[in-house]
C-alpha cells in the first residue's frame, strides 16, 4: 500500500518538502485570516472569483488562481484537506520529484478553478450577485488523484491490488460528496481531476522520451 507513511515526522519533511511546504503555507495563511478577525472577508485575502458578464474567467485578477489554492473557508474545511494532502501526496511527489511535483500541484489548481469557471458561467450557476467565488485545495488535491487515476488505467503494473482499490474509492465516493453537498465546488473537484490525469499524461510521455534519451 504506497499510501501507508512509516516515515518520522523529521523523515516525512525531508523526503516530502513540497508537500510539507504546501501544508504549512495553508495552515499559515488559515491562522494568519483568523488572527486578523476575517475569515467572512474571502474576498479581501485572494478568494478566487468569476462573474459572467464582468469577469467570466477570473483573468482581471489571475493572482487569485493560485492564492486561493492556499485559503481555506473554516477549520474543517482546511483540515480535511490537509489531511487528504497528507496521506495522499507523498507517492506522488516521490515518483515525479519535488520540482515537477510543485508545477503539477499549482496547475492542477489552477486548471480547477478554471474549469469550474467556465462550466459554472456557461450553466449559469452563480453565487451572491452574480459571482462564483471557489476557495480551497481541493482542486488541486484532485490533480493528484486524477495522476493516481492516470496510473490506474495506463500504469497498473506500477501499483499493489491495495493501493488501486484505494484510489477507485477515494475518486469515486470524492465525486458523489461533490454532489451532495451544495456549498461544494463540484466542477473545481472534477476540473483538478481532468487536469491532473491530463497533465500526468504529458509529464509521463516527457519522462518516457528522456528515459530513451
Amino acid at each position: 500500500m504506497i499510501f501507508l507513511r512509516y516515515e518520522s515526522f523529521r523523515g516525512y519533511l525531508k523526503s516530502f518538502p513540497v508537500t510539507s511546504a504546501i501544508v504549512a503555507l495553508c495552515t499559515l495563511y488559515f491562522l494568519f485570516i483568523f488572527v486578523m478577525g476575517d475569515l467572512t472577508n474571502m474576498y479581501g485575502y485572494g478568494v478566487f472569483y468569476a462573474h459572467p458578464t464582468d469577469n467570466p474567467f477570473g483573468l482581471d485578477e489571475p493572482w487569485r488562481y493560485v492564492t486561493s489554492i492556499f485559503m481555506h473557508a473554516n477549520l474543517m474545511h482546511l483540515i480535511q484537506n490537509m489531511m487528504m494532502l497528507i496521506i495522499m501526496a507523498p507517492p506522488l511527489e516521490r515518483i515525479m520529484k519535488s520540482g515537477r511535483y510543485l508545477i503539477f500541484y499549482l496547475l492542477c489548481g489552477i486548471g480547477g478553478n478554471f474549469i469550474s469557471a467556465c462550466v459554472n458561467n456557461l450553466a449559469g450557476n452563480v453565487g451572491i450577485e452574480g459571482i462564483h467565488m471557489a476557495v480551497g485545495a481541493s482542486g488541486a488535491i484532485y490533480g493528484v488523484l486524477g495522476a493516481y487515476l492516470f496510473l490506474v488505467v495506463f500504469r497498473k503494473k506500477w501499483l499493489d491490488p491495495s493501493s488501486i482499490r484505494t484510489i477507485y474509492w477515494i475518486v469515486g465516493s470524492g465525486i458523489v460528496f461533490s454532489l451532495l453537498y451544495s456549498n461544494i465546488d463540484f466542477w473545481g473537484h472534477v476540473g483538478g481531476l481532468i487536469t491532473g490525469f491530463v497533465l500526468y499524461r504529458l509529464f509521463d510521455r516527457i519522462a518516457a522520451r528522456n528515459r530513451k534519451g
